[in-house]
This record gives structure tokens, sequence and C-alpha cells, in this order.
């Protein structure tokens, strides 16, 4: 028997009875299992509406600020431009994307699976406000950087009062 991983018997995603029975010693012997409480509206397993749709992956960034500028950065090596969304308000940056997986290999043939392949997204919450109109993405070589220019608060005008003429 295969020894499933810690997170297969934490997601449930293997029958993991015969292998705790292995591993508590009470293997064939009924009489000194442990009661468990079994709820039949919510098992282990999950809700069986959520299995189904595809896992979607958190995109790591950095983010930092210039002078002029809240900066962010992320790795899309693997993904189109044309595949990026960027979402913009105020105070909130929403990038969402995926990256399509090539399969060359049947998986049993993996040694080391890490990479993510499928959708991602990322909502980060702004330090300070900016000005929508004038942010800027450039993708070069796998590095997605967002430029977004500061609300610059020390700015001020003087507005000129009009006057009209009632007829």
């Amino acid at each position: 028997m295969k020894k499933p991983s810690f997170f297969q018997r934490l997601t449930g995603t293997v029958d993991v009875d015969e292998y705790d029975e292995i591993l508590d010693g009470s293997f064939g012997d009924k009489d000194n299992e442990p009661e468990v409480y079994e709820d039949n509206e919510s098992e282990w397993h999950g809700n069986p509406d959520l299995q189904n749709e595809p896992e979607e992956g958190e995109l790591p960034v950095d983010m930092y600020q210039t002078g002029e500028d809240v900066v962010i950065r992320a790795l899309v090596a693997g993904v189109s431009p044309s595949d990026l969304d960027i979402a913009i308000t105020r105070d909130m940056v929403t990038i969402r994307g995926s990256r399509e997986e090539i399969q060359e290999t049947a998986d049993e043939d993996y040694f080391h699976r890490e990479l993510f392949w499928g959708t991602f997204s990322r909502a980060i919450v702004l330090p300070e406000e900016i000005v929508i109109d004038e942010a800027e993405a450039l993708e070069k070589h796998g590095l997605l950087e967002i430029r977004l220019p500061k609300v610059d608060k020390n700015r001020s005008t003087h507005l000129k009062v009009k006057t009209t003429v009632h007829k």
C-alpha cells in the first residue's frame, strides 16, 4: 500500500481508514476503535458542488513605493499579456489570469510537480490613493510591473469665480 501524503489525508482525497488502522495498531480489531461522530450533511470530503471547481492560486507579488508611484511586481511567466485582467480602483488592484499547462508526460512519470497551472488572482489593497487614469502595466520576460501614480495631496490650484449676468 502506498503511503498517502499528508495533504491527501488532510483533504480527504484518499480513503485513509485502512492506513489509519495500520498506524494505530488496531488493524482488524474493531473493538479498540474510538467512536467517530458522523454528520451526514457535511462530510470530510467537503461540499460536492465545490469539488469539481478548479483550485485558484494566489499570485505572489512585491509592492513598493517611489516618490511618485506605487509599484507592484509579479512573475507571470507563461501567461500571455492578453490573458491578464487588471482591475484598478483608487485603493485596490486586482490581477487575474490563467497559465495553461502543456501535458508532455503522464502524471505518474513526474518526480516533482511544483509549478502552478490554472487560474490565479490577487487583490491588493493599496497604501495610498492613486490616479487611476495614469496607471501603466508592462510585461517583460515574464515579469509584470504595474506603476500606479500616487495622488499628489500637496497639489493645489486657484479657481477664479465667474459671474453671470441675470437678465
